[in-house]
């Protein structure tokens, strides 16, 4: 358990900060701050992907308590409304917090009773649970449940103006319709009577919006109220959801979930030497990282999966779902979920290229990426290293040759092979197309036109895997084998014997770039070794002294003019930092796989993991963000819990780990 002691608790500055996530593994989620305010418009209880993993919607806020005890009345919620005031100020009775696996608990001292609330998902369903019990009192607790409605795109927020919703009582209990067309919202609970109401609560104040630039007011419908009366050792479970609701059993709805945590952590220490003794952090991440894996049917399919990239504002993304593929799937022993999200892609590669990602509202996949290809290439590498599976090799290996000949035949964007030197070129003005690709308005922040040199790397591996592959099947990987070798011999041109590193771009509009950023560390860390020895140990060096933080890789040299060491301030301000001197903990993984090469010392590269696992109550609970800021003292930024961050930090333990015992 992640445990969050009384003190902070009771500080509501650091009780905001701290927040926590459950997910459905249908897209949906439910997310909110340990001192129960709304900081977020991505704050709720339930945002139900109406189109499994998109077209999220926000259908219920909020569900308040209130109690009444030993004559006296407490009101356990915590808002923050548009006037600055904070009214109630339930966050003072909160005696604790934890993480209970992925479910948050927290307990209340009121007077000397003691009352506990749980929240949770049922997977594979946009439902709810949240669940009251009185762990201990003297007598009757008296408890009244007050339940918000909305019904809103996950990126909106609410004006009501004069909007009246459909809120009816039934015999289950209260159903609303917001308007025609839309989703129907039900509330039911294992005791008590609900109530119909039908009054908006408006001007609530999101604190990490206004934070952000954005919009940071909005209403909210109080939809029903319910009375109940609990004895000590009693509880009352309410569920939310936007389809019909069987009686609530809260009891094996908890079981349920318990249950499937537990097989979780059971697949991932189940008696593979490299997992058997996962670290409590590394166990947290396990069960961290299913919250990622999404449904994504398919017409051939309804049950494919894909990757969130995270939480709370993005959809899958295909560069993040094939990088973190190893970390979220492999490493904690689901080898058939990995399968799964590998043939799913496979059915999307269009002219070599694989998709950016999917809007959230579900228009058709964009593609504008040309690294998202390649790393998909190396995730079906490792899924067949790990798992032998001879049955998907000729799918897979379909999908791989069709990435690797459309790119060198030439794609979107100016993707293609220079005939010149066999390496990888890309890119036109006004679009960026590796991971690096923050732009505002029409400026490319990053443009990398040219050839980089972790696309190159990757490049490089991409096609000694396919040769490979061709192999296990029989066939004639000649090709393949003849491009790397071709594209090996001209790696050597990225090296910059002035700065004594690699350079980021080469060839590129005005020449070679020299910003000393982390795309390099990927001609370390992947497997084919395309620089010798002695610049392999340069690059670990000056990434090690100059990007290197407690909580991951900077984007850039904070001795570089254009390095931004804090990210914030309004959208435009956060693009323009975002890869440059921002830190990024997705690169941990890398680093320390890169560092046990370079250094052969596994106990020193797991603990560079350890220490980036610190930051496991940064932000969403039990997770590990996005990006942090490039100077001390690193504070977490971003989205507060990123796929790529959990799968490779995870995956790279796995492989250290295993080299640290044995």
């Amino acid at each position: 358990m992640i445990v969050i002691d009384r003190a902070t608790c009771a500080n509501l500055a650091t009780a905001e900060s701290r927040e926590w996530i459950v997910a459905n593994g249908l897209g949906g989620f439910a997310s909110g701050t340990i001192a129960g305010t709304l900081t977020r418009r991505y704050h709720g209880l339930l945002f139900a992907a109406r189109r499994p993993p998109v077209s999220r919607t926000l259908l219920c806020p909020k569900i308040d308590a209130a109690l009444g005890y030993d004559g006296r009345s407490y009101a356990l919620a915590t808002d923050r409304w548009g006037s600055g005031t904070v009214a109630p100020e339930g966050y003072v009775y909160v005696n604790g917090f934890v993480l209970d696996g992925t479910v948050p608990v927290w307990t209340y001292a009121c007077g000397d009773a003691i009352i506990e609330r749980r929240v949770w998902m049922e997977h594979n369903a946009n439902r709810t649970y949240v669940c009251y019990r009185i762990v201990q009192a003297r007598s009757e607790v008296a408890i009244r449940l007050r339940a918000f409605a909305n019904h809103r795109d996950l990126h909106a927020t609410t004006k009501a103006g004069d909007w009246h919703m459909d809120v009816r009582t039934t015999p289950e209990g209260v159903r609303v319709v917001p308007y025609d067309g839309a989703a129907t919202i039900f509330f039911r609970a294992d005791r008590g009577a609900f109530a119909a109401e039908h009054v908006w609560y408006r001007d609530f104040m999101y604190t990490a919006e206004r934070d952000r630039g954005l919009d940071d007011r909005e209403d909210h419908l109080l939809a029903a109220s319910l009375d109940a009366t609990l004895l000590p050792g009693e509880s009352l479970t309410v569920a939310v959801a936007d389809h019909d609701l069987a009686p609530v059993e809260s009891d094996a709805a908890a079981l349920r979930e318990r249950e499937r945590e537990r097989l979780l952590l059971g697949a991932a220490t189940g008696g593979d030497a490299q997992t058997a003794t996962l670290p409590p952090w590394a166990r947290q991440l396990v069960l961290g990282a299913d919250q990622f894996v999404v449904r994504r049917p398919l017409p051939s399919d309804p049950y494919a999966l894909s990757i969130v990239a995270g939480y709370h504002w993005f959809g899958d993304w295909g560069r993040d779902t094939a990088i973190a593929l190893p970390g979220i799937a492999l490493a904690t022993g689901r080898p058939g979920v990995a399968r799964s999200i590998l043939l799913t892609f496979a059915s999307y590669i269009d002219r070599g290229m694989l998709p950016n990602f999917f809007p959230d509202s579900g228009e058709p996949a964009e593609y504008n990426t040309v690294d998202a290809a390649l790393w998909y290439v190396e995730a079906v590498r490792r899924y067949i290293e790990a798992t032998g599976d001879g049955a998907t090799l000729p799918r897979l290996y379909d999908a791989v040759a069709s990435i690797v000949d459309g790119y060198t035949a030439g794609t979107r964007y100016g993707i293609g092979v220079d005939p010149a030197d066999g390496l990888l070129q890309a890119g036109e003005p006004g679009v960026a197309l590796t991971w690096m690709d923050a732009k505002v308005g029409d400026w490319v922040v990053t443009p990398r036109i040219g050839k980089a040199v972790e696309v190159n790397a990757l490049w490089v591996n991409a096609l000694r895997a396919c040769a490979a592959l061709a192999g296990k099947l029989g066939l004639d990987g000649t090709r393949f084998a003849t491009a790397a070798q071709r594209a090996e011999g001209s790696f050597e041109r990225f090296w910059n014997e002035r700065g004594g590193c690699c350079y980021d771009v080469i060839d590129g509009p005005s020449g070679d770039d020299a910003s000393l950023r982390p795309n390099q560390l990927f001609a370390v860390a992947l497997p084919i070794e395309v620089l010798d020895a002695a610049r392999r140990r340069a690059i670990l060096e000056v990434c090690a002294s100059r990007l290197w933080t407690p909580v991951g890789l900077r984007s850039l040299d904070p001795a570089d003019a254009r390095f931004v060491g804090r990210y914030g301030g309004t959208p435009a301000q956060r693009d323009a930092a975002y890869h440059q001197g921002t830190v990024w903990t997705w690169l941990a993984g890398p680093f320390a796989l890169a560092h046990l090469r370079v250094y052969a010392d596994p106990a020193v590269a797991a603990a560079l993991l350890a220490e980036c696992a610190g930051t496991l109550t940064d932000a969403a609970l039990g997770m590990l963000g996005e990006i942090a800021d490039g100077n001390a003292p690193f504070s977490s930024r971003g989205a507060i819990a990123q796929a790529w961050s959990v799968a490779t930090v995870l995956d790279a333990w796995c492989t250290i780990g295993a080299g640290e015992r044995s």
